[in-house]
């Protein structure tokens, strides 16, 4: 179980890494518009365990203009 979770938590670094790259934006400019620093996007990016749904939504949402779907599996 815990591996799977440090798994899925890499994964969504991986996808918001790709969806920053795909608006060409830079960490920096990311930050700048969720009113972060530009090394906690870049943890997030490497290890997305770190971070509440909050900043998830804020990032997606604001920062790259996209939407947040979350599914659960039981």
């Amino acid at each position: 179980d815990q591996l799977e979770r440090e798994v899925e938590s890499f994964k969504i670094g991986l996808l918001l890494k790709k969806a920053r790259e795909e608006k060409r934006l830079t960490q920096e400019q990311l930050a700048e518009l969720v009113d972060k620093k530009r090394t906690y996007i870049s943890r997030v990016e490497n290890d997305g365990s770190n971070m509440t749904l909050r900043t998830l939504f804020e990032i997606v949402e604001k920062g790259l203009g996209g939407r947040v779907t979350i599914s659960i599996q039981i």
